[in-house]
């Protein structure tokens, strides 16, 4: 039924729209609630969902052994209600070379203010490393 499937799609979307940031932005949930981003959005995580994010489960936590030559950062935000910090903090156990950033003012959107200082200070820091 395309309506039930449109209905459940928004529903989707709009949530994660309005959970995205620390602050609801009501134009970003107006935008995810549009029909063709809401059934895309939805399809593609559903597909990602239904085969675990393509990994077995705790393979990233199994295998962090691998990273541990590798310099790098975990960058979360505090408030982050899409992919809880706990995820950030077991990777952090299994991966100590990597350094652990929390924003403090900040959920899931990369695009957030604190989200966005912590990766360009990450980038910076190789950068100075290559230099």
């Amino acid at each position: 039924n395309e309506l039930e499937q449109m209905r459940a799609a928004k529903a989707w979307a709009t949530w994660e729209g309005a959970t995205l940031t620390l602050e609801s932005n009501p134009t970003v949930v107006e935008q995810f609630g549009e029909a063709h981003r809401a059934l895309s959005l939805a399809r593609i995580e559903c597909h990602y969902f239904i085969h675990h994010c393509f990994m077995e489960a705790n393979q990233l936590l199994r295998d962090a052994h691998r990273l541990r030559d590798i310099p790098g950062f975990i960058v979360h935000g505090r408030y982050d209600v899409i992919c809880p910090f706990d995820n950030a903090w077991a990777l952090h156990q299994v991966w100590p070379e990597a350094e652990l950033r929390i924003a403090p003012t900040a959920g899931h959107a990369a695009s957030e203010p604190g989200i966005v200082h912590e990766l360009i200070d990450a980038t910076e820091h190789f950068a100075d490393r290559l230099t």
